[in-house]
C-alpha cells in the first residue's frame, strides 16, 4: 500500500513530515498490515495449480504484495486457493483442511472448475463449485486463468481486506464461529447441513411408493370379499329353488 493511501482522506500532511507522520484510523492500519501479509495455503488439485506455481516465479513474484510464504500446513494459512476440479472425493478433505485455518480465513475459487464445475459439470464425479461447501471470497475465470488474472484475484481479496472494520467482524465475536460440517462420501456426496431434507425426501419417497402397493392389497381384498359374497348368493338361490 502507498503511503497517501494509509492516511485517512481529508487530512492534508505537509510534504516534509510524510514520511514521518500518518494520520489514519486503527481499522485503517490493522487492514493494512493484514492485506500484506496474506499467506497462501499451499496445495493444488488440478492444471490451474501450474498457473499457481507460475505466479510464484520470477516473472509474476507475488512475494511483492508480501504473499510468498505459501504454508503446508493448514494452520499457518488464512488464504485458501482452490485451484482445480473438485471432485466429491476430495470435497471433504477440503472442508477438512478449511476448518483447521485460523481467524481469518478467506477462499479464493481459481478457475471455471472450482467456480462451478468447468468443462466436468455434468460428470458424476465432480461438484459443480467449491461455494456450494465453503464461503467463496473471490472467484477467477478462466480455464485455466493465466498467472495474471490470479495475481488480479489476489489483488481484489486485498481490496476486500481494507474495507473490513474490526468492529462486527466475525473472527471478534464473542461467540465462537461454528466450524462448517465435513461433507460424508457414501453413494453420493452428503452435506451434514441438508440430512433433514434428505430424511425428509426419503420418507416421502417411501410414503409415495406404499401408497399404490397398500391400494392393490385393497382391492384385491375387495374382490375376494365379492367373489365370495356371489358365491354364497348362488348357494342360497339354489336351496330356494329346491
Amino acid at each position: 500500500m502507498e503511503q497517501e493511501s494509509l492516511n485517512k482522506p481529508g487530512y492534508e500532511i505537509p510534504p516534509e513530515i510524510q514520511q514521518q507522520v500518518s494520520v489514519t484510523t486503527l481499522d485503517r492500519v490493522y487492514n493494512w498490515c493484514r492485506r500484506n501479509s496474506l499467506w497462501p495455503m499451499m496445495f493444488g488439485l488440478a492444471c490451474c495449480a501450474i498457473e499457481m506455481i507460475a505466479m510464484a516465479a520470477s516473472r509474476i513474484d507475488f512475494s511483492r504484495f508480501g504473499m510468498e510464504v505459501m504454508r503446508p500446513s493448514p494452520r499457518q494459512a488464512d488464504v485458501m486457493i482452490v485451484a482445480g476440479t473438485v471432485t466429491k472425493k476430495m470435497v471433504p478433505q477440503i472442508v477438512r483442511l478449511y476448518n483447521q485455518m485460523p481467524e481469518p480465513k478467506y477462499v479464493i475459487a481459481m478457475g471455471a472448475c472450482a467456480s462451478g464445475g468447468g468443462p466436468f459439470k455434468e460428470g458424476y464425479t465432480v461438484v459443480s463449485g467449491i461455494d456450494r461447501f465453503l464461503p467463496v471470497d473471490v472467484y477467477i475465470p478462466g480455464c485455466p486463468p493465466t498467472p495474471q488474472a490470479l495475481m488480479n484475484g489476489l489483488i481484489a481479496l486485498q481490496k476486500k481486506v481494507d474495507n473490513e472494520p474490526i468492529k462486527g467482524s466475525r473472527w471478534y465475536s464473542k461467540e465462537p464461529v461454528p466450524e462448517i460440517p465435513v461433507p460424508v462420501l457414501g453413494p453420493d456426496l452428503m452435506d451434514p447441513r441438508n440430512y433433514d431434507r434428505i430424511k425428509a425426501a426419503g420418507q416421502q419417497k417411501a410414503e409415495d411408493q406404499a401408497a399404490p402397493a397398500e391400494g392393490q392389497a385393497v382391492s384385491e381384498d375387495g374382490s375376494e370379499n365379492g367373489s365370495a359374497a356371489g358365491q354364497a348368493e348362488a348357494g342360497a338361490a339354489q336351496v330356494k329353488a329346491s
